[in-house]
């Protein structure tokens, strides 16, 4: 099978390097770990590396000027904190150098149908994230959801001005699919919103699947075996 270098998308062409998120977010992530990730993110030029707030600082300074993004995680991975937590997380980390915030929703106010709250803990992070020209991705959880729950998801994160909708933490008992992708990006039509495909994706056929169903970022900690196949392929 031969894959171009760019993928087309309804807004044009994209780098396919650019699609990934570079992610380490285990508890045991040591330093040199995150050196490794942050190598590697250069090498491949990846959209950006995701990691925890305490490697914020020195991914931004491995990072820097070299147009791969730093990326961290707010609410994560459960999106039980309170608001202004999630709001001083975010705050902080743009502070240290995250240039992108994928921030988890309150999973139960919203399976409770609490919108309110679910929008005003999405809006206070994503104003922090815009005072600072920095993207805010909003994680939903889809494997914890139903169809309906994931539409009102993304519905509230577009109506409180985020820049993405998201599937998983990965960290949760299910991660991306099409299927799913799907639902949010018909949940989000009309919008300039992107959508982030992230859990379980280990494969490039699994990338393919996501990309077509409509992702326009994927998260996973699989990255360099992924283009690794897609190297080959398209040699």
């Amino acid at each position: 099978m031969f894959i171009l270098s760019t993928v087309e998308t309804e807004t044009g062409k994209i780098k396919f390097s650019k699609y990934f998120d570079h992610t380490l977010l285990k508890s045991d992530a040591t330093e040199e770990q995150v050196k490794k990730l942050c190598q590697d993110a250069l090498q491949f030029n990846f959209a950006s590396v995701c990691v925890n707030s305490y490697y914020v600082p020195l991914s931004a300074r491995l990072l820097k000027n070299s147009g791969v993004k730093v990326c961290t995680v707010v609410g994560f991975p459960l999106g039980a904190n309170l608001t202004v937590v999630k709001t001083f997380e975010a705050r902080k980390a743009i502070q240290e150098g995250a240039q992108e915030i994928d921030m988890v929703i309150n999973i139960g106010a919203l399976k409770d149908r609490k919108e309110e709250k679910v929008y005003c803990d999405i809006f206070e992070v994503v104003k922090e994230c815009r005072l600072k020209n920095v993207l805010c991705k909003v994680i939903l959880e889809t494997s914890v959801l139903s169809d309906e729950e994931k539409r009102i998801g993304c519905r509230l994160a577009k109506e409180a001005g985020a820049h993405f909708v998201k599937t998983s933490t990965g960290f949760a008992s299910g991660g991306a699919t099409p299927e799913d992708v799907r639902i949010m990006k018909s949940a989000i039509r009309g919008s300039k919103m992107g959508i982030k495909a992230s859990g379980g994706i280990r494969t490039l056929s699994q990338v393919m699947e996501l990309i077509e169903a409509g992702a326009t970022r994927l998260g996973t900690s699989g990255t360099v075996k992924i283009m690794q196949e897609y190297q080959a392929s398209a040699g």
